[in-house]
């Protein structure tokens, strides 16, 4: 059973993470699909916009930290990089669904959507300094930019959680509506874009998204403090630590 449900309506195509045993973890078979399904749907000219959203009341807890684990050994192969890559340089309109928890990339990857609606219960946390590690997907350039540096240092540094209607107050996110209903909601404003004259659509996106060589400038700088991170023991132990407190719980998760 795939752990991504992709699907296709009109000119959307809407990818479930389906894992909620793990409160839809990712790890790297997930990201794989995600990566493949960003590449066949930028590719194909009757698809006008994406959307991402997760099944059993949440949104992903992050990483799926066994996997992550796997990982250290190459960090520079791990699929979360090349995912975090694939979704900033996607050219059509990204929308997402989110209720329940959105943990580190859970969170990061929502500064590369154009909408994101969520329900009430939508939490959103970046832990990722508390583990030792630094901010990734360009959210230090990117959620500075959206929300203004204290905010941002709230949430980046300090790690605090922060609720959908600060995410609604702050400009993260366009509309809050029932859990039961915010899935259909992020379609329906996908089907708008996806209807729209395609050359317009996408040049607007463009200007509005401006020059897309500092995020991914960000992105790389990021990763290499991200991955001499992993090689500190302080940071291994916060890890293995982490991991030993989740493993009898329900979701194994990272930043």
């Amino acid at each position: 059973m795939s752990k991504i449900g992709i699907s296709r309506a009109g000119g959307v195509v809407t990818a479930i993470f389906d894992r909620p045993g793990k409160k839809n973890a990712l790890d790297g078979e997930m990201y794989d699909a995600l990566i493949a399904m960003l590449a066949d749907a930028g590719r194909d000219p009757d698809i006008g916009a994406v959307v991402l959203g997760g099944a059993g009341g949440a949104f992903t807890a992050g990483n799926d930290l066994a996997d992550f684990l796997v990982h250290l050994a190459e960090p520079r192969a791990f699929p979360a990089l090349r995912f975090v890559r694939a979704l900033a340089g996607f050219e059509k309109p990204l929308v997402a669904a989110v209720s329940g928890d959105a943990v580190g990339v859970g969170t990061t990857m929502l500064f590369h959507c154009d909408l994101v609606y969520a329900a009430p219960d939508a939490k959103f946390r970046t832990p990722f300094v508390d583990l030792g590690l630094v901010p990734e997907a360009a959210v230090s350039l990117t959620m500075p930019q959206r929300f203004g540096y204290a905010r941002a240092a709230q949430y980046l540094l300090l790690g605090e959680s922060f609720d959908a209607q600060d995410a609604f107050d702050l400009g993260l996110v366009v509309g809050l509506c029932d859990a039961e209903a915010v899935l259909g909601k992020a379609q329906e404003a996908a089907q708008r874009l996806a209807t729209k004259p395609r050359a317009a659509l996408l040049a607007a996106r463009r200007l509005m998204r401006g020059d897309p060589s500092a995020i991914a400038a960000r992105i790389e700088e990021e990763a290499e403090l991200f991955i001499d991170a992993l090689g500190d023991p302080q940071t291994k132990a916060r890890m293995q630590a982490f991991f030993a407190q989740r493993k009898t719980q329900p979701s194994d998760r990272l930043a």
